[in-house]
């Protein structure tokens, strides 16, 4: 298979000695010198649809070069008129609950109707190594086959909610190639729902059955979040459970505030094995959509979408600059053995820090 002819691109790169990705791009681009940088021309070979393309102004987004810094964002400006005509789609669960086969499922039954699909899967990022623990594998065999399918895994990287911190970025670049629908998939633990929450359109929550009621009160922390749940692996001997599992949803359902204003979240079961309930789930989101749009809820929240995604990176800004002054840092360390010696609060400790920048 040529490269070009598979979804799934991992190590793809421009040059860029990030992850690894210097050793494995094509000796082209490992000679090509950072300022000869055709960006002109990558942008318009990822708007003709080409997924190497594509995949190498990923890598070259998620490079933390300065020179690749400056390059992304030219090249993500070139390409920002082409992006917004996507329904972007996050995805969660817990471990176990078969994110990944859904999104097989569901991603090819889309790409066989002539849908282009973009899927990026976050893998959770080793804490000791900063790389990814699943390898950067895909678990996606079917899908990865589909032509109009491109399947990115990417290591969370360690930012908040398990979600690479250029995930939106990378959304614009696909949604710039011509991808009509992305499907995010996050790790599922921790504070992931809510961050995924303020970046997608649609928010679908996957279930299981008899997950016991001490799961309860996390259920419905992140029930209020979505837009649809699936009670997933809804086959076998379990289509019974199932069945009863989304009734008892949906009434807890009733008594929550919708994610959405104008719109009833509901839940559905679901089979990825039997490939059963996913034309349910496309019309579902179809509906959402339309519903949304009617009331202008769509463009109100993306908007609000992109001035908290402008305020997050201004925060991230201060905070990189901050600690990229070796004084601060240097000052940082001698406040905080004053701090564990006892002779000074951790407040009086920020006060002075903060006192010496005036």
């Amino acid at each position: 298979m040529k490269q070009d002819e598979s979804a799934l691109y991992v190590m793809d790169g421009v040059g860029i000695n990030h992850d690894g990705m210097q050793a494995s791009a094509p000796k082209k681009f490992r000679k090509k010198k950072q300022a000869d940088l055709d960006i002109t021309g990558i942008a318009e070979r990822v708007r003709a649809g080409s997924r190497l393309d594509l995949a190498k102004a990923i890598t070259l987004i998620e490079s933390s070069n300065a020179t690749h810094k400056v390059q992304a964002q030219a090249l993500l400006q070139e390409l920002l008129p082409h992006t917004g005509n996507s329904i972007r789609i996050g995805i969660t669960g817990v471990p176990g609950a078969g994110k990944s086969s859904f999104i097989e499922a569901f991603g090819t039954m889309l790409a066989e109707a002539g849908k282009r699909v973009a899927v990026l899967a976050i893998d959770p990022s080793s804490s000791l190594s900063g790389g990814s623990i699943l390898g950067d594998k895909t678990r996606m065999e079917e899908l990865v086959k589909q032509p109009n399918a491109f399947v990115r895994p990417s290591p969370s990287a360690g930012t908040l909610g398990g979600v690479h911190k250029k995930t939106r970025e990378t959304m614009l670049l696909c949604e710039a190639a011509g991808y009509e629908i992305i499907l995010i998939e996050t790790v599922g633990v921790g504070q992931s729902e809510t961050y995924v929450r303020g970046m997608v359109d649609f928010f679908l929550l996957l279930v299981l059955t008899g997950a016991g009621d001490e799961l309860q009160g996390m259920k419905k922390g992140i029930m209020e979040l979505a837009d649809g749940i699936i009670v997933h692996k809804a086959d076998g001997d379990n289509v019974r459970l199932a069945k009863r599992t989304v009734a008892e949803y949906k009434q807890i359902l009733h008594f929550l505030q919708p994610s959405t204003p104008g719109w009833i979240t509901t839940a559905v079961p679901v089979s990825s094995y039997e490939k059963r309930g996913l034309d349910t789930v496309w019309t579902m989101i179809n509906d959402f959509k339309r519903t949304v749009e009617e009331n202008n809820v769509w463009s109100t929240r993306r908007q609000v979408q992109t001035k908290d995604w402008f305020h997050s990176m201004i925060t991230d800004h201060l905070i990189d600059t901050f600690y990229g002054d070796a004084d601060k840092k240097q000052q940082v360390q001698g406040l905080e053995q004053q701090i564990l010696q006892g002779k000074l609060t951790v407040t009086q400790g920020v006060e002075a820090l903060f006192q010496s920048r005036k």
